[in-house]
C-alpha cells in the first residue's frame, strides 16, 4: 500500500511510518521559525508519529475538548509526553544550519528546564554533552533529517537520535538518561512552552478529533 504524503511547508512527510513492524501515523506537524524585522525565517519542519489508538487510551480524560482548548492545556501535553507509547519525531531542515548551533539550542532548552525542576545533576550534564557532541560535527543542509525515536521499554526511558544528510550514511546516538529524554520530548511536545506552536496546534486538533470518535 502506497503511503500518502503530507506536505509541510513544501516538505513531504509520509502519513505513516513503520518502526520495528509497528505502523505509526502522522498526528501532528508544524515548523520552527523566528521573525526578524517582519521577515519570517523558517528553520525546520516537524512531523510527530504516534499510534492513534494507543495514545488516545491515555488521554481519555480530555474527551470532548476542542483543539483550541487542548492547545492551551499544558496538562494535556504533559500527559501526552508521559504516555508510555512509542513516539517518533521527524525534523527536516528548511534553512541550513551548523549542527553545533542546533546542538546548543537543544542543550540550553533542556538544561534550563531541568535546572528549573531541580533535576540537572552530573548524569544529566554528561548525557546532554554527548548529544551536543553528536551534533557538533554535523552540517545540516536543507532537507537533512533529524529523527528522535522514543521507545517504551519498561525498564528504561530511552531515545535514539539519528541524523541523515544527502549522500551520507545515517549516524545515530542513544540517550538513556530518563530526565534528558523526557525533557527533549517536552522541548517539542511541551504545550504552550513547546518550540513550535504550529505543531502543538496541529497535534491538539488531530487528537481532539480522535478523542471524539
Amino acid at each position: 500500500m502506497a503511503t500518502e504524503l503530507v506536505m509541510v511547508d513544501g516538505i513531504p512527510f509520509a502519513s505513516q511510518l513503520t518502526t520495528e513492524n509497528h505502523p505509526l501515523s502522522l498526528l501532528g506537524h508544524g515548523i520552527t521559525d523566528i521573525e526578524i524585522h517582519f521577515l519570517q525565517i523558517k528553520f525546520t519542519a516537524i512531523g510527530v508519529y504516534l499510534d492513534p489508538e494507543q495514545v488516545v487510551q491515555h488521554l481519555q480524560k480530555w474527551k470532548g475538548k476542542t483543539g483550541k482548548e487542548l492547545a492551551e492545556d499544558d496538562d494535556f501535553f504533559e500527559a501526552l509526553v508521559s504516555a508510555p507509547v512509542e513516539k517518533l519525531l521527524r525534523v527536516v531542515v528548511i534553512k541550513e544550519i551548523k549542527g553545533s548551533q542546533y546542538g546548543v539550542q537543544l542543550e540550553s532548552a533542556v538544561r534550563d528546564r531541568l535546572a528549573a525542576d531541580d533535576k540537572y545533576e552530573e548524569e544529566e550534564e554528561e548525557a546532554l554533552e554527548k548529544v551536543v557532541e553528536f551534533f557538533q560535527s554535523k552540517y545540516m543542509k536543507k532537507d537533512s533529517v533529524i529523527s528522535f525515536h522514543f521507545t517504551t521499554s519498561p525498564s528504561i526511558a530511552a531515545a535514539e537520535i539519528s541524523f541523515t544528510s544527502e549522500g551520507k550514511e545515517e549516524s545515530k546516538i542513544k540517550v538513556e538518561n530518563g530526565n534528558v529524554v523526557e525533557t527533549i520530548k517536552k522541548w517539542y511536545l511541551g504545550g504552550t512552552r513547546g518550540v513550535s506552536q504550529t505543531l502543538i496546534s496541529s497535534l491538539a486538533n488531530t487528537l481532539s478529533a480522535h478523542l471524539s470518535k
